[in-house]
């Protein structure tokens, strides 16, 4: 697992070119007066990669406020269960906040703060990239609001409380079915109005270029850290990863160090775990990648969910994380490439594996990341008893409580 930069899948998709394109997907699809701020806030963003004071501030911050590196976990009783060979958790829930989205607000506020902004918003659904936001925002003194659906207001109380404990204001959106998707249209409409003043802290990699690239620098830490934490351990080979996949920043985090940095032959199988909510056949699900089509939202062109006219239909999970009707360009490339294998899971299966986990472990997961951990027992048969599998455990599952309750996954 070498530090030193190999052959990789570069030539295979774009990453992003100049026009924030990774193959056709990605590009600035905005109103006029929203521009100017983009191209300020990529200029902002190459000079702040380029000095190595930010990159210690950020470092210095992710080793001792969030608590980095996240333990790579050799989960036996689980891979017992699920009949692999040995199954590795990167354990992103023990970031201080409870998830990977930590990483991602971290570098964004500094970046505001770079820029001069004193006032930041932010998008979020399951509550953890809005608590995320108000945690770095409480840190370096500035002004927040975030944005959430009503209806994910309702799922996830407890984040709602956290936000505003933080001081931070939460903004409810009733537009819609009340989710996450609702929050990013609520929150780009406003960051319009107030571009001069104000830092958007997109939570995932959606958006206009040049966030989804920024997204990804910001949490490649994820992938980076595993590759590492391999090498110690002494682990030559890997079959697979898996990662959840809404909008797509846990997945990429983990992903594209693997793309990056390893050979076409020595690459695991990348998965990404997709919400197929009541199933795939029904109206009831969130599977951008395996049911979209390509088209325009959010200002970003990629796989999505749409009627026949082009609109966004409603998104559903029961994981309010990952009810987004889209997915981030980058994933939609990779998915064309052949460079990733996204399937979809159900309420259903991810409730099952939410349980396993538990259980067997000890650690209680986000409902999202049960997503991929659902995908196991899917990849035992596959890869044989001998296989070595690694799953991004994205979040722990505190702010789900109510949710697992309410669908019946009950106690003896």
């Amino acid at each position: 697992m070498s530090e030193v930069l190999l052959p990789s899948a570069e030539s295979a998709y774009s990453s992003p070119d100049a026009l924030g394109f990774y193959g056709p997907y990605g590009g600035t699809f905005v109103p006029e007066t929203v521009v100017p701020a983009l191209a300020e806030l990529a200029e902002a963003y190459e000079a702040a990669m380029r000095d190595p004071e930010f990159r210690d501030e950020l470092g210095y911050l992710l080793r001792d406020y969030v608590g980095r590196p996240s333990p790579l976990y050799k989960a036996e009783r689980l891979a017992e269960a699920v009949g692999i060979g040995t199954v590795y958790l990167k354990r992103e829930d023990l970031n201080h906040t409870g998830a990977h989205k930590i990483n991602n607000s971290l570098g964004q506020c500094l970046l505001a703060k770079r820029m001069g902004k004193k006032r930041v918003i932010a998008e979020t659904g399951a509550g953890q990239h809005g608590v995320a936001t108000a945690t770095a925002a409480a840190l370096m003194g500035l002004e927040c609001a975030v944005f959430m659906g009503v209806e994910d207001i309702r799922r996830q109380a407890l984040n709602v409380y956290k936000m505003k404990l933080l001081g931070s204001e939460v903004v409810p959106v009733d537009e819609g079915g009340g989710t996450l998707a609702d929050a990013v249209t609520a929150a780009l409409r406003h960051w319009v109005e107030r571009v001069e003043d104000t830092f958007y802290v997109i939570g995932s990699t959606v958006g206009p270029h040049p966030y989804p690239a920024i997204v990804r620098e910001f949490q490649s830490v994820i992938g980076e850290e595993t590759l590492a934490q391999l090498q110690v351990k002494g682990v030559g080979h890997v079959d697979a990863v898996i990662a959840c996949v809404g909008g797509g920043s846990n997945a990429i985090g983990m992903f594209y160090p693997f793309l990056r940095r390893l050979p076409e032959g020595s690459r695991p199988l990348l998965v990404g775990a997709e919400a197929a909510g009541l199933g795939v056949e029904t109206d009831k699900h969130g599977a951008a990648l395996t049911k979209g089509s390509p088209g325009v939202m959010h200002g970003f062109y990629s796989y999505l969910l749409q009627d026949d006219a082009g609109n966004p239909l409603e998104a559903y999970s029961i994981s309010a994380g990952l009810d987004y009707p889209g997915v981030g360009p980058e994933h939609s490339n990779l998915k064309d490439a052949g460079l990733v294998r996204y399937e979809a899971v159900t309420d259903a299966e991810a409730l099952e594996a939410f349980a396993l986990l538990t259980r067997a472990e000890g650690i209680i997961p986000a409902i999202e990341s049960s997503h991929a951990l659902a995908m196991l027992p899917r990849l035992a048969a596959e890869l044989g008893p001998n296989a070595v599998v690694i799953v991004n455990v994205s979040g722990r599952g505190d702010k789900d409580m109510d949710i697992v309750r309410e669908a019946g996954l009950g106690v003896d």
